[in-house]
Order: C-alpha cells, then structure tokens, then sequence
C-alpha cells in the first residue's frame, strides 16, 4: 500500500538505549500492512552482520550495506513505501537531502542514528535531521554507573573514558562504550 505523503521518523538516543530494535518493531509492523520495505546501512557497521541490522540484543532485519548515503535511491525500488536507514550518523549531509527527496515523493523514511558522539557533541546529520523529521524518538538507556536514565555514549580505551581529541568514529559495542547519564559522562580534555 503506497502512503498518501511520505514522511520522515526519526529514532535517536545513545548506544544501547534500543534504536535498532525499534527500527525493527516498526519494520515489522510494515510488512505485516504489507508495505515494501527496504533497509540500508553503512559499510562500515558490521559488528554484527554484514547484511542484516543487527540491535545488541540480537533482532535483526535483512539490509544493503551501502558505501555512501548517494548509493540508496539508486537502489530504492518503485514499488517500496518504506526505506530505513541505520546508524544515519556514519553517512555525510547528503543523506538529509536524500532522506527528504524519498519522503517527497511519498515514501516513509525511518532513520535511527546516534544522536551525539561520545564527547557529547552532536553527530553528523543527526542533528538536521531531527529538525526535518515529522516524528522523533528520544529513547535511553540506562547508566551503567547509577542506573538512572542514560543519555550519553562513554567510550572506554583501556576501562578509562576516551579523550576529547581522540577519533569521533571507531565502531565498537560494549567491548568499549557504555551508556551514561550526565552526571556521569566523562570527557578529559
């Protein structure tokens, strides 16, 4: 069934707050309304699968692992009323320009990304995208330290938290990142 308007949703939060396994619930429910969906996500992102979307609690969603962010309408067929973009935040601007062409003409876009990097700065497109979007999804985590709601990614070298000049992208999963509340969120300068 193709949608009168396309749109954009939005589903940020930090590490381990459930971003994936809400992309997949709403995947689901997609295919059970028999819509035609289709589900990228970068290259780079292969801790788990490299042809699945993968959440850390192990659901996971057949998806195209593309290069850069240019690559999805040239695979987005005619028919598909859905297309889902995981970890958005790994692909450069182009994918705000792209995700609004899609929903243009009449598609409904469902990104998940991280929306701040572990220094707590916000994460490449993220940021306009949320802008852009007719829905967006905070969701949280829990802090590993208090156990309080968590909005933040801490990334560890060494059991230690990272530095502020250390590299913005080094895909990882709970081998070095850990969910944190504010209050406990460390970046040394």
């Amino acid at each position: 069934m193709k949608h009168h308007t396309g749109s954009i949703e939005v589903i940020t939060g930090s590490m381990f707050c459930g971003k994936t396994e809400e992309t997949i619930r709403r995947l689901r429910r997609a295919t059970i309304a028999k819509q035609k969906v289709q589900v990228f996500k970068p290259k780079i992102d292969n801790r788990f699968s490299e042809k699945k979307v993968t959440s850390h609690a192990g659901l996971n969603y057949d998806a195209l692992p593309i290069e850069n962010a240019s690559d999805i309408p040239v695979h987005v067929k005619g028919n598909t009323t859905v297309v889902a973009i995981d970890e958005a935040q790994f692909f450069d601007d182009e994918i705000i320009q792209i995700c609004q062409k899609l929903a243009d003409s009449g598609i409904r876009v469902i990104v998940a990304g991280l929306d701040t990097d572990f220094r707590g700065e916000p994460f490449g497109p993220m940021p306009t995208l949320m802008a852009k979007a007719e829905k967006v999804d905070k969701l949280h985590a829990i802090c590993v330290i208090c156990g309080e709601e968590a909005s933040r990614t801490q990334r560890l070298v060494n059991g230690k938290p990272a530095k502020y000049s250390d590299p913005v992208v080094i895909v990882g999963a709970s081998e070095m990142y850990e969910a944190r509340c504010r209050k406990h969120h460390e970046v040394p300068k």
